[in-house]
């Protein structure tokens, strides 16, 4: 299937993406014209071998101290792509799919650094590894990868990218009210959706560490790889003087919108404490930093909706019960696969991109104007 030249005419896209959580690739079907929403489809997780996770790892610390050419990335790179491209074919022979029925892959890659500007001197810098070109050379499709590219070179915070999606699926909600979608992956971000939906009042940012923190916390004391269910932080008590330390972070006092590396905030405020009390002093904290996100929004929401893998910690949904003040609904229960959310949206944004159409906006992302944005890898002839 060619790419359709009609604005109108649906296509179909395969969307892709792996969180900082670098638990693996999330794939995830969907039709669209580039503004309504026609079908999901099918979704599978396929999780990362346990080198490829080990070369990311590698490669975040090398990123992290500056050593762009080393041999950690480049080997990472080619992990991540392998990865992704068994995931898109399993994902394909699972649900009978030809490659002529695909018109588009949103190829997001792998996060191994993220560094907003500091002011408007100079640009910032976002990497997500991974070779869209290599990508539709083996699948025979063509690939939309940096998506977040031309955002960060005008200025932008990179991120988060997902509002003009969260825009979409709120739209067909219909609520009376402004909706927030909070996102709980390694990081929380928050899409504040105005009631009428005009994506030009969005406000989007990050607000603090999401699950990151307490994976992190979990997998240094334990050797697992998160607090499954909540059990650990269920077991501790809060620390509030800890907590309260924490909360001076100048990261929040800032002004949306904003972004931040999952590696801003660290675990060492609780490192002498009971792993059930780290958990339970981190998982707090990922609370009350979405709490503190309240008072930058332009208006109370009406409605709270969670989406990413914070959905499914009872302890940390119990203290966003309690703490915000109004409904705090999962995805799930608004007919959305929270899961596969972020998915979707690269599937969308991949259709976006190829139709010209804005991905970023002042308010989510403090460009100047709606930015279109991402790379268009062409498959062989």
């Amino acid at each position: 299937m060619t790419i359709a030249s009609s604005q109108s005419t649906p296509l179909t896209a395969i969307g892709l993406m792996s969180g900082t959580s670098l638990d693996g690739v999330d794939v995830a079907l969907l039709k669209s014209d580039g503004n309504n929403l026609v079908e999901t489809g099918a979704a599978l997780s396929v999780p990362y071998p346990r080198m490829t996770k080990v070369w990311v790892q590698r490669a975040i610390k090398a990123a992290l101290e500056g050593r762009d050419e080393a041999n950690e990335i480049a080997k990472a790179i080619d992990e991540v792509t392998s990865a992704h491209i068994r995931a898109v074919q399993k994902f394909m022979e699972k649900n009978h799919l030809t490659r002529k029925e695909i018109d588009v892959i949103g190829f997001h890659g792998q996060t191994i650094l993220h560094r907003p500007p500091v002011d408007r001197s100079a640009p910032g810098r976002t990497w997500q590894i991974g070779s869209g070109h290599i990508m539709a050379e083996e699948l025979g499709i063509n690939v939309v990868d940096g998506f977040r590219d031309n955002d960060m070179a005008q200025g932008g915070e990179g991120a988060p990218f997902a509002p003009i999606y969260h825009a979409l699926l709120v739209r067909k909600l219909a609520r009376e009210k402004s909706v927030c979608v909070l996102n709980i992956g390694g990081v929380a971000n928050i899409t504040w959706i105005p009631a009428d939906g005009d994506p030009l009042r969005m406000v989007a940012f990050d607000c603090g560490p999401g699950n990151g923190l307490v994976d992190e916390w979990i997998e240094l004391q334990t050797g697992e790889q998160m607090d499954k269910d909540g059990a650990y932080a269920s077991a501790g008590k809060v620390h509030d003087d800890i907590l309260r330390m924490m909360l001076l972070n100048p990261f929040l006092r800032r002004r949306a919108p904003k972004s931040l590396d999952r590696y801003d905030f660290k675990i060492s405020p609780v490192a002498e404490l009971s792993t059930e009390d780290g958990a339970a002093t981190l998982t707090a904290f990922t609370a009350a930093c979405i709490e503190k996100s309240v008072a930058l929004l332009p208006e109370p929401p009406g409605e709270w909706i969670i989406v990413g893998g914070g959905g499914h910690n009872p302890v940390l949904m119990k203290h966003l019960e309690d703490i915000l003040a109004a409904p705090v609904i999962l995805a799930g229960d608004a007919g959305w696969r929270g899961d596969f959310l972020e998915a979707e949206c690269f599937a969308y944004l991949a259709i976006r991109s190829l139709r010209k159409l804005p991905l970023s906006y002042p308010g989510t992302t403090r460009v100047q104007r709606p930015l279109t944005g991402g790379v268009l890898h062409t498959k062989p002839v």
